[in-house]
């Protein structure tokens, strides 16, 4: 549909005055969604920088550094195998431009070789950080052109606009997306994907292809996104299906169109096969590959799944670790519990409490209206099934670590709540304003502490420790603002410090020892703990918090008492 058509129809139900909007330019209206869509960017992009230059590396992005680094200096695929190398080359690429250092004789796990990359081998690690992260900020800013595309497809460029205001105000996508981790390009790949795919319902021969590129990538950042394969593969067939049937090339020939889908839908596999090959060859034009640590053996279906999975053999290492993850046993904390192992309910309760109640309101108002509206009903499969199928992938996972686990749904759910478009009614209009606004107004009021937003039915971001742990609210990433804070208001005073993370205390001026390996009698003056280990906290770190008393507090992650 063309733009001046689709702004002329929505623009007039806005409003209500045929007369006033029919005179205004089209030339004029099309600045105004532009304006709108830059508008939006422009504060994500400043909410996430902002973000990435006050934060401290969280637990995951040493790693994801140090072997950006490593493949950088060797050119091979040695550390991190559980997770493909393509988002470590685009934190590479960042990383570049800080030219760090990395001892040639270094021996060590890929933990050892983040903390040396960042606070032993003589780098900046407030710069090396920031540069790692610049990258994935601006692939986030990208993914959000994306959400706004898709939805416009489907609605208009108000639905558009909709949809790009939920994803750039989501404290979720924010939090993550500047950071130099995996989840948020893995989503947003996949999210790419689906949209070409869609897009191949007209010309599949131009948008087939991409979307096999899409998919690739998301494969080469995330192994979680395999899940979603059969889907988009079926989806492919069913593009191809009906861009055959739209062009009446063979209306009654049902069979041989079928057949075209399941050929197109192979060809695209290949394609992204390719592309995860390609990445580790980008990497290593060699495919050496030693594993550094031990790659545990998987059985029965799993195994023969790994093993026959057409991709290099660091790919299905790394797929082997991630099962042997899946049979650890993991601590979690829900709602103030403590628990061993893993809850099927996990995401669905975590989700509650971090998602904005505005957004919440328009996700399901959204998908109800995608499945239940006509000219929507087409566009269910493509925005609801692979959400969906992740989804209940991510709910059998072992890990209960965070939100981030579902971070495509801040993504696919935004283009679903754009549907709301489609309703023509004024009060579909005034209510999904009166909720964007809201969630604008909660995202706004938590910067700059995105990683540990709460709703406001659960008390915001000063209480979410109080519910959940680990990458939910703290992982690490307030150990630079804490060392301002006891400067500022504790200077002099003995530091005791019990910290969750991958940075160095002392590499940002904290001098302090651990309580737990003293008689705690011995344990006077300041006691520092990070919400997550308080949310574990048993034995004698437990009766040390409760024979103190809270003071301050750093980030909505860090809790400062007084012994």
């Amino acid at each position: 549909m063309r733009w001046a058509g689709v702004i002329d129809s929505v623009t007039r139900t806005v409003g209500g005055s045929k007369g006033r909007w029919s005179a205004a330019p089209v030339r004029h209206r099309r600045w105004l969604v532009v304006a709108a869509v830059a508008a939006l960017l422009v504060q994500m992009a400043v909410a996430m920088v902002t973000t990435a230059v006050e934060q401290t590396p969280t637990i995951d992005e040493p790693v994801y550094v140090g072997a950006a680094v490593d493949s950088l200096h060797h050119h091979q695929v040695r550390y991190n195998p559980e997770h493909p190398p393509l988002g470590k080359l685009i934190i590479a690429t960042g990383v570049a431009f800080a030219r760090p250092h990395l001892d040639p004789g270094f021996a060590g796990d890929q933990t050892a070789l983040g903390r040396h990359v960042l606070y032993e081998a003589g780098n900046d690690p407030w710069r090396l950080m920031l540069c790692a992260r610049l990258p994935m900020i601006a692939l986030t800013l990208l993914f959000g052109l994306v959400v706004f595309a898709f939805a416009r497809e489907l609605t208009g460029p108000v639905g558009g606009a909709v949809a790009l205001a939920l994803y750039a105000f989501s404290p979720d996508v924010i939090a993550h997306g500047s950071l130099a981790t995996l989840d948020v390009p893995a989503a947003g790949f996949l999210l790419t994907s689906v949209w070409l795919l869609w897009r191949a319902r007209r010309r599949p021969r131009w948008h087939l292809p991409l979307a096999g590129v899409a998919l690739g990538a998301a494969l080469a950042t995330k192994m979680s996104m395999l899940a979603a394969v059969p889907v988009l593969l079926l989806l492919a067939v069913l593009s191809v299906w009906y861009a055959r049937r739209t062009r009446h090339r063979a209306p009654r020939d049902h069979a041989r169109s079928l057949g075209v889908g399941v050929a197109a839908a192979v060809a695209m596999a290949l394609i992204a096969v390719a592309v995860v090959w390609a990445t580790y060859l980008l990497v290593d034009p060699r495919l050496r590959w030693t594993p550094t640590g031990p790659v545990p053996a998987v059985h029965g279906l799993r195994g023969l799944a790994v093993h026959w999975l057409p991709f290099p053999e660091a790919y299905r290492d790394g797929m082997r670790i991630q099962f042997g993850f899946e049979r650890d046993t993991w601590r979690g904390f829900l709602l103030g519990r403590r628990y061993v192992g893993s809850l099927w309910y996990y995401l669905p309760v975590a989700l509650l409490v971090k998602t904005p109640l505005g957004m919440l309101a328009l996700w399901s108002a959204g998908a109800v209206t995608m499945a239940v509206v006509p000219r929507l009903r087409p566009a269910a499969p493509y925005v609801l099934v692979p959400a969906a199928v992740l989804l209940l992938a991510a709910l059998d996972g072992a890990r209960n670590l965070g939100v981030r686990y579902a971070i495509f749904l801040p993504m696919f759910l935004a283009v679903a709540a754009a549907g709301l478009m489609a309703v023509r009614r004024r009060w579909a209009y005034g209510a999904t304003l009166a909720l964007v606004l809201f969630v604008a107004v909660s995202s706004l009021r938590t910067y700059p502490y995105y990683l540990p937003y709460s709703n406001e039915a659960f008390g915001g971001p000063s209480r979410t420790h109080l519910r959940l742990h680990d990458s939910n609210v703290d992982w690490g990433q307030d150990l630079g603002r804490l060392a301002d804070r006891l400067r500022e208001r504790y200077r002099g005073e003995r530091i005791w410090l019990v910290y969750k993370g991958s940075g160095v205390p002392s590499a940002y001026g904290i001098h302090a020892s651990d309580p737990r390996r003293a008689a705690p009698d011995r344990v006077r003056g300041v006691l520092v703990v990070s919400d997550s280990s308080i949310a574990q906290a048993t034995g004698r770190l437990a009766a040390l918090i409760d024979g103190s008393r809270p003071i301050d507090e750093v980030g909505h992650s860090i809790t400062i008492y007084r012994r």
